[in-house]
């Protein structure tokens, strides 16, 4: 699985500095005692189509869940529970505000995105931790099985004052295999982030998105009581950019792939940290 932060101070930027990421979430399938359980209790409104996101200056996420075919080819989804359920429609989010700029989180369109997202993933510092660089396939088969599935995993571009500029998987840690290895609570919700600018790395600006991202996430999803990350232990710019954006250290994870920092923002602590 990935990372939560490619953040390495390099470049100047013509961004103003501010109060730093990747990551991945694995295939868990819903089970009806699950879906009870979680009290998933019917369908919400479908998601509305976002605007699409500025074109970026130049060519424009961590690992998602792979959801195993159904006997149609297609991804299986639990009955009653339409895309976007799962996340309270996080397309209708709307804008965010952030101490660098109005931050919104656009829904990824393979056909619009993939090359620029490709390009993110072939950056050294992030390949480092993400391990998705390579050519389009790549990316493609990263992010398909996400836009294909249930809904507990979306890949959306940061657009910050109308230029994507960063990568988000915003996903249900307490269906994803994560869960196994830490007490999961209902709606646990996670964070993969990484920057797409070299200019924008050690300045702050991942601590500013990060930090409004998991309060817009608070803010959208009431049954949410934290928001969780687990960034790799090797990737201390990330760590330290959570730990800065009002997360907490819970506790070291033995993942598939990597030794983890369980990262939690806390509900209750949101205005402490």
């Amino acid at each position: 699985m990935p990372p939560a932060d490619a953040s390495a101070p390099t470049g100047p930027s013509s961004r103003p500095p501010a109060p730093g990421g990747s990551e991945d979430t694995l295939d868990l399938r819903l089970t009806d005692e699950l879906l009870a359980l979680f009290g998933e209790d019917g369908p919400a409104p479908a998601p509305a189509t976002p605007p699409a996101p500025a074109p970026p200056r130049g060519s424009a996420p961590p690992r998602g869940s792979a959801e195993r075919p159904g006997p149609s080819g297609q991804p299986e989804r639990p009955a009653g529970h339409p895309d976007g359920d799962l996340l309270d429609s996080l397309a209708d989010w709307g804008p965010a505000t952030t101490p660098i700029g109005v931050l919104q989180l656009v829904p990824v369109r393979v056909e619009r995105d993939l090359a620029m997202i490709t390009r993110w993933m072939n950056d050294p510092a992030v390949a480092a931790f993400w391990e998705l660089a390579g050519p389009e396939d790549v990316t493609s088969a990263h992010l398909r099985p996400q836009l294909g599935g249930d809904g507990r995993s979306v890949p959306c571009l940061g657009v910050l004052e109308g230029v994507p500029m960063s990568y988000f998987e915003i996903y249900r840690a307490d269906l994803d295999p994560l869960a196994r290895h830490y007490p999961a609570r209902p709606h646990d919700t996670g964070i993969h982030v990484l920057i797409g600018g070299v200019g924008d790395r050690g300045r702050g600006v991942g601590t500013a998105l990060l930090r409004a991202v998991a309060d817009h996430v608070l803010d959208h999803r009431p049954r949410c009581t934290r928001v969780v990350a687990e960034p790799d232990l090797r990737n201390t710019p990330s760590v330290s950019a959570f730990l800065t954006a009002g997360f907490r250290y819970s506790a070291e994870v033995d993942l598939p792939g990597k030794q983890a920092a369980l990262m939690v923002r806390d509900r209750t602590l949101r205005h402490l940290l």
